[in-house]
């Protein structure tokens, strides 16, 4: 299942050791113009985590190419379509793809099943997202392809029982025989209302992907902070484009999203941790050396205690950060 529970007890508690979500990561860019875009990216490698911090599994790519009306906190004048040149409008906005992981578009843009054919082609997994699509748009771009849903109620039309859009890929009868669709949920306490997490766990559990959609003002405390060219603030877990009512991420970790899941939807602390080790690892076809404390898995993993509380994380077997109560 992907966890242990250890023989001897830390007192007061016992430990938890799961194959880590915090030791590597995808990391998210959104909103750059494409200059910006193509200046960046070869910039960020993909690499093994170490003493020296994370690893990087790749980059998901959360825009421009997404709805002007569920663009969110990405400015309007950065949104692009594919409607010139298809797939090479892509490249002219990205530059290099070599390391990326994931792109998010809205499938209903004009000429996006191209975009999603040769993506898939070359191995880089596409998530519907930041969209007003319909539910058979949806179905389209999964069996051209794609295979996630970004922050699953987020940025996308709400559930209508004529027409689920996005939401009803998770129990579409329209998915090609052994594909899966994952979709990502931020647990926050802030994006998705419980009875929301609940909803999406029970309809469609193996597929659940906790994200935590944080941005760089994670740990910075309340006040403004930028991200990117735009100023926002941060209230508690609450993060808004400043003067407005707009989500712009997260401040939530993981082990947060973690804890809010498991007490929301009641599920067992086994499949709170595979959503944040296992999933993720299988959406990105990792999972024979990721999201698991299988023989023959790398050694990156963190031990938590009873209340799903960091309390060390290890990357390749080393020792990278403890709490200074912890002992071993």
């Amino acid at each position: 299942m992907g966890l242990l529970h250890s023989a001897q007890p830390w007192s007061p508690h016992h430990l938890i050791f799961i194959a880590s979500p915090t030791s590597h990561a995808v990391l998210l860019l959104g909103e750059g113009r494409s200059w910006e875009m193509c200046k960046v990216l070869p910039n960020i490698k993909v690499r093994n985590g170490s003493s020296q911090g994370a690893g990087i599994l790749g980059v998901h790519l959360e825009g421009p190419f997404i709805s002007h009306e569920k663009r969110g906190a990405h400015p309007e004048s950065h949104l692009r379509t594919f409607e010139a040149g298809a797939f090479q409008d892509l490249l002219k906005t990205y530059g290099s793809l070599d390391n990326v992981a994931i792109i998010t578009l809205a499938p209903e843009l004009t000429r996006s099943q191209e975009v999603i054919k040769e993506l898939t082609s070359r191995g880089i997994c596409v998530s519907v997202g930041h969209s007003v699509s319909h539910l058979g748009e949806a179905e389209a771009a999964v069996q051209s392809g794609a295979r996630f849903i970004t922050h699953l109620f987020n940025a996308m039309l709400p559930f209508h029982h004529r027409d689920p859009g996005i939401v009803g890929l998770l129990t579409s009868d329209k998915i090609p025989p052994g594909q899966q669709v994952f979709f990502g949920m931020i647990a926050d306490g802030i994006h998705t209302n419980p009875a929301a997490l609940r909803i999406a766990f029970r309809a469609h559990p193996k597929g659940l992907v906790l994200v935590t959609d944080a941005i760089p003002a994670l740990g910075l405390g309340n006040g403004r902070h930028t991200l990117g060219q735009q100023e926002i603030e941060v209230d508690g877990l609450t993060c808004c484009v400043a003067g407005t009512k707009t989500l712009c991420g997260s401040v939530a970790p993981m082990d947060a999203c973690i804890r809010h899941f498991l007490h929301a939807t009641g599920c067992s602390v086994e499949m709170a941790l595979e959503a944040a080790t296992l999933h993720p690892a299988q959406l990105l076809g990792i999972e024979k050396k990721k999201g698991t404390l299988d023989f023959g898995s790398d050694a990156d993993f963190v031990i938590l205690d009873d209340s799903l509380n960091v309390k060390a994380t290890y990357i390749a077997g080393e020792m990278v950060w403890h709490d200074k109560a912890f002992s071993h």
